[in-house]
């Protein structure tokens, strides 16, 4: 029976090879698209996933309250770290990390600067990347070891075993090779090329003693593993005010302890009121809702195709009714044919989304791949193939097998107005959800336009940063003073932080008019002289630093100032550090962190020591590419144990509108898609509508119709739909799109002619779509349409 379903189909896709061609193309669009979102989503979601025992592993976090402001800070302190591991006794491991940043390694005249941490020694018993070579256990026994993972190794090692081979770090000390990690994958949010002991840093660092004095040294990261079958609720009270022991200490007493799991840390990255929120999670659903759409767009098309020739099909319905067949045969065969034409549409898929994976990793940074060996990933496909068939073939099934044969055979069954409205509700779907794909691309590319075109504060013209080393710190003043003698650079400075980032927190102890037990936080970047020289950044009050003997001196932003509302700053008195200082002047805001947000009030503090980053800009009549070639060779000469690294600073700040950048691609892109499918629906439909007014066509033209007055007659039930289309996605469109830009706090407002731009575009669309077949009828001999009838 179901041989004789599948023949017969397969018969009726190749008599209608026309619509069987826009039928699969439309429906393998849709499913591809729903294919490449699925994997998107689904590499999105298994982030971190994949480590054993990932459940019980969390990130330590602080949550401060600043003036009734509930800050969450990653930034802890080592003494943390030890009350922790010596007081929950729900604890099995805990370890402490830097921040996982860029360090040198060098064997022989091999030098790489890569990513790397220095971690506690519980750190690879608790996540467990497998480890190819070593134990676990004992791989950080020797403080002066490295764990490198295989690319490290084989880039440094070539084919030779790595174990126990010395590796220069930092130019500083020689570390011994005791294990190999496989590389780190890439859907995991930690990413590093190796690890080193934490206790290495605290042999070659003897000042790290002091980081173990007080709670409120928070430089580092610490991760915990809870024991089996301890949950986060059991611990979260005995931790949260773990700090508060620590008396005098003001720091703590305002702050409390929390913990985030490890599988939220991708996707619940915003955090409000001391609580993560969903953050990228809402981009995810957004996209698996336009996954979701637009594949039901290309069932749509499938509906509206097939109930429209229902008409060459009533027949056939009737004389199978007529000589025995149920109408159970009849549905099972119309489901027959649309598995059938959903299967051939799925092979068509898996071919789309293999050619455009590389160029759609290209655009989202990522390294998706089709599990082509995996089980699962087939069936759960032919389980979301089986349900398309159903979702696109049961409206054409239980449509076509309900005609009673005695009409069919008297009449013409199914061209009638019954079926029209049905069809009018499937096309206004379509378009509605074309037209809000549309109006959402126009309104994301906005406000990322919006936010560029905000001003910075500094100059980002030529620009460069390069992070710095111990070589580059003891070989400053030699540095600089060549940079700008060979007219290589304008001015050179250095900082605790690059250009587009505040790396350093800290609370303000006291400031004229500080109310009883209220608390600021801000950001702190430790520079040195011609800091703001080499920014570009204007001092709007007082002076800039005139050297280290300023040490006593601070500069704040704007945002600091009315933060801490202090009038007429100049030469006020605050205290930090330890000490008093005096504010010698203040620096108009810039956005260092989110341009879409205010400013992050800061204060500026001259120091030597703040050599973390060295700025520098290019001399204006310099060529780039020859100032990078003597740039290489001079800070070889000064850094010789390392590879010149350089960012300018406008491709870094540009980078922080990749997010939104990424979404506005891939919202036009599914939108062009969508658009696709449903002209291919209308098109279909302008076919068939063409073919079903022969006879009418005809004699209007025999009576004197022109061809304009032809394409009116044939267009404007479409153009009539889409304009509904426009107004009942305008409303949805805009409450959706408004309530996403609250989370920015510099926006736009959304303006009507967004929704008239984008009605008038998808009617163009359309008229375009529909006129190949309108003219087309229009210009047909009246003489052979009337025959053919």
């Amino acid at each position: 029976m179901w041989r004789n379903y599948l023949k017969t189909a397969w018969r009726n896709l190749l008599k209608n090879k026309a619509y069987s061609v826009i039928n699969v193309l439309g429906l393998a669009a849709g499913m591809a698209v729903a294919l490449l979102i699925g994997l998107w989503v689904y590499n999105e979601y298994s982030y971190d996933r994949f480590l054993p025992g990932y459940q019980q592993l969390y990130r330590v976090q602080r949550n401060y309250d600043s003036n009734g402001d509930t800050l969450t800070f990653r930034s802890t302190s080592p003494k943390l770290a030890i009350a922790l591991a010596n007081e929950i006794p729900e604890i099995e491991h805990v370890a402490i990390s830097d921040w996982i940043s860029q360090r040198g390694l060098m064997v022989g005249d091999k030098k790489l600067f890569l990513r790397g941490a220095q971690a506690g020694g519980d750190f690879l018993k608790m996540f467990r990347y497998p480890l190819t070579k070593g134990d676990p256990n004992t791989v950080f026994a020797d403080a002066y070891s490295i764990v490198l993972t295989e690319s490290t190794a084989k880039a440094l090692f070539g084919d030779a075993d790595p174990i126990n081979k010395m590796v220069r770090y930092n130019n500083q000390n020689d570390l011994r090779v005791t294990g190999i990690l496989k590389d780190i994958p890439a859907n995991s949010t930690l990413q590093f090329n190796f690890v080193v002991p934490f206790s290495y840093l605290e042999q070659a660092n003897p000042g790290m003693k002091e980081g173990y004095s007080s709670f409120d040294n928070n430089g580092y990261q610490i991760f915990v593993q809870l024991k089996p079958g301890v949950t986060l609720a059991q611990v979260a009270g005995k931790i949260r005010t773990i700090e508060h022991s620590e008396k005098g200490n003001t720091n703590a007493m305002n702050s409390y302890v929390t913990l985030q799991p490890l599988e939220r840390w991708h996707l619940y990255s915003n955090y409000i009121n001391g609580k993560d929120t969903a953050g990228f999670l809402e981009y995810v659903h957004t996209f698996t809702l336009i996954g979701v759409l637009v594949l039901l767009i290309a069932c749509i098309n499938f509906i509206n195709l097939t109930t429209a020739r229902s008409e060459k099909r009533a027949r056939e319905v009737g004389v199978r009714k007529a000589v025995g067949s149920r109408r159970k045969d009849l549905i099972l065969q119309f489901l027959a044919e649309s598995l059938v034409l959903t299967l051939i549409a799925f092979v068509f898929a898996v071919v789309f989304v293999q050619m455009a994976l590389p160029a759609f990793n290209t655009l989202t940074g990522g390294q998706l791949a089709l599990p082509v060996g995996s089980t699962g990933f087939w069936g759960l496909l032919l389980a979301g193939v089986l349900v398309t068939a159903l979702i696109a073939g049961s409206r054409p099934a239980f449509y076509l097998s309900s005609f009673q044969p005695v009409k069919v055979l008297k009449s013409s069954v199914g061209s009638g107005k019954s079926n029209s409205p049905f069809r009018k509700i499937l096309v206004v779907a379509q378009f509605s959800c074309s037209i809000a794909l549309i109006t959402s691309t126009v309104i994301i590319y906005q406000q990322v336009q919006h936010a560029k075109s905000r001003p910075s504060g500094y100059d980002l013209d030529r620009l460069v940063m390069s992070p710095s080393s111990s070589d580059l710190t003891n070989n400053y003043t030699a540095l600089k003073n060549e940079l700008i003698a060979q007219g290589i650079a304008s001015q050179v400075t250095t900082a605790s932080s690059p250009a587009t980032d505040v790396y350093w927190h800290s609370d303000i102890g006291q400031w004229p008019g500080k109310k009883a037990g209220e608390t600021v936080e801000m950001g702190i970047i430790m520079v040195t002289e011609d800091y703001f020289k080499t920014m570009g950044m204007q001092i709007i009050q007082g002076r800039d630093f005139a050297g280290v003997a300023d040490s006593n001196q601070v500069i704040f932003n704007e945002a600091a100032i009315a933060r801490l509302r202090i009038k007429d700053p100049v030469n006020q008195t605050i205290r930090w550090g330890g000490r008093a200082r005096q504010i010698a002047g203040v620096v108009k805001d810039a956005l260092m962190l989110s341009p879409f947000s205010p400013a992050d009030p800061t204060m500026f503090v001259i120091d030597r020591g703040a050599q973390g980053h060295l700025l520098y800009r290019l001399s204006p009549n310099t060529n780039t590419a020859n100032a990078l070639a003597q740039l290489t060779t001079i800070f070889n000469k000064y850094n010789p144990a390392y590879p010149y690294q350089y960012e300018f600073v406008d491709q870094s700040y540009a980078a922080k509108f990749k997010l939104e950048v990424l979404i506005g691609q891939l919202s036009a892109l599914f939108a062009g898609l969508a658009i696709f499918i449903s002209c291919l629906g209308l098109f279909g439909l302008a076919a068939y509508i063409a073919e079903q007014r022969t006879k009418e066509i005809g004699i209007r033209k025999v009576l004197g119709a022109s061809v304009s007055q032809l394409w009116m007659l044939l267009s404007k039930d479409f153009i009539v739909l889409v304009l509904i289309s426009c107004v009942i996605a305008t409303p949805i469109t805009y409450y959706y799109l408004h309530d996403w830009l609250q989370q920015y706090n510099y926006r736009i407002s959304i303006q009507p002619i967004v929704f008239v731009i984008a009605a008038i575009l998808a009617i163009v669309i359309t008229i375009v779509t529909i006129s190949v077949q309108a003219i087309r009828a229009a210009l047909a001999n009246p003489v052979k349409s009337l025959r053919t009838e």
